[in-house]
């Protein structure tokens, strides 16, 4: 006679904090401002000016803008405030730097809004492997939102979780 297999994970009390189902819908791209830059590197403030005001904007409805320039130019911060202002009315939401920087920004709109009384005192395992980009910066400002809460925080997956808190006991 074959003994039942049972599974553990399923009948634990682990709780999964999967910052996937937290991803933001939507298009992300990234805009470089060199290309308005002469030779990629020289800010003419004239030609700036006339660049972004024949440029297609709506191109970027509804989407997630990080705005970067890829060369080493020295570019006025003013420069980079008026190409968000240019993409403003377009799209969902705009921000300095790479894609990873856009999505740590939308993580951080997000997880403050979760109620994490609901892991109050449960061992919670942050879900390591995601099929989308979550950054880093995700992960920490979960744990730290978590901490007070869970009893115990692990990351990656319930088969094989490294443990990263477990709360004093009262």
């Amino acid at each position: 006679m074959q003994e039942e297999i049972i599974n553990k994970v399923a009948n634990s009390a682990l709780e999964v904090f999967d910052l996937e189902d937290l991803y933001t819908k939507g298009i992300r791209c990234q805009l470089d401002i060199s290309q308005w830059l002469f030779e990629g590197f020289i800010l003419k403030e004239k030609d700036f000016r006339a660049a972004l005001k024949v440029h297609d904007w709506a191109q970027y409805q509804n989407q997630y803008v990080a705005i970067n320039c890829s060369t080493d130019a020295i570019i006025p911060a003013w420069a980079l405030i008026l190409v968000a202002v240019h993409l403003t009315p377009f799209a969902s939401k705009v921000v300095n730097g790479t894609l990873e920087d856009l999505e740590t920004a939308l993580y951080q709109e997000v997880l403050p809004k979760i109620d994490y009384a609901s892991y109050k005192d449960k061992p919670v395992i942050l879900k390591g492997c995601s099929k989308m980009p979550v950054p880093m910066s995700a992960y920490i400002m979960a744990s730290q939102l978590l901490q007070p809460f869970a009893k115990s925080i692990m990351y990656g997956e319930a088969c094989s979780a490294v443990p990263l808190f477990k709360a004093a006991k009262s």
